[in-house]
């Protein structure tokens, strides 16, 4: 009886801790995607916005440097360039909040080559529904 009761609370314990695992991992890639999001809107606005376009690959550089050289290298010149492409292709409307609640930029970058806008929403659509390359740490038993 014994064994049977700490089997079944084990279980119980077991799925409040995966659930939980679950909740912090979907909230950090949603505040993730929402930051990557705002550093690629602030650079298209402000750098690559009406005349400084001219030079606005030389800041992009920049920036990647200082900021890599801070927060490590998801901040390089490449991923600071995607993360404004990001931001070009999902303008902020609902729809891309509703979707960075529910992907991973994993998810966003294997989205943005896609160059059919409606391509790209059916796919985004259905990695929520199925969710497609979302992976999950759990522990060893």
């Amino acid at each position: 009886m014994t064994a049977l009761i700490t089997t079944a609370i084990n279980t119980e314990l077991r799925e409040l801790i995966n659930s939980a695992c679950w909740r912090v991992s979907a909230a950090v890639n949603a505040e993730q995607s929402q930051l990557y999001w705002r550093i690629g809107a602030r650079i298209n606005a402000e750098v690559l916005g009406g005349a400084r376009a001219n030079y606005g690959a030389a800041v992009v550089d920049q920036l990647g440097l200082q900021l890599s050289a801070e927060f490590g290298r998801g901040f390089e010149a490449k991923n600071l360039r995607r993360m404004m492409k990001f931001a070009g292709l999902f303008p902020g409307s609902s729809i891309v909040a509703s979707l960075m609640r529910q992907l991973s930029w994993t998810h966003f970058l294997q989205l943005l080559p896609i160059k059919d806008p409606t391509a790209r929403a059916f796919f985004a659509q259905m990695a929520v529904e199925h969710r497609w390359m979302r992976t999950r740490t759990t522990r060893a038993n």
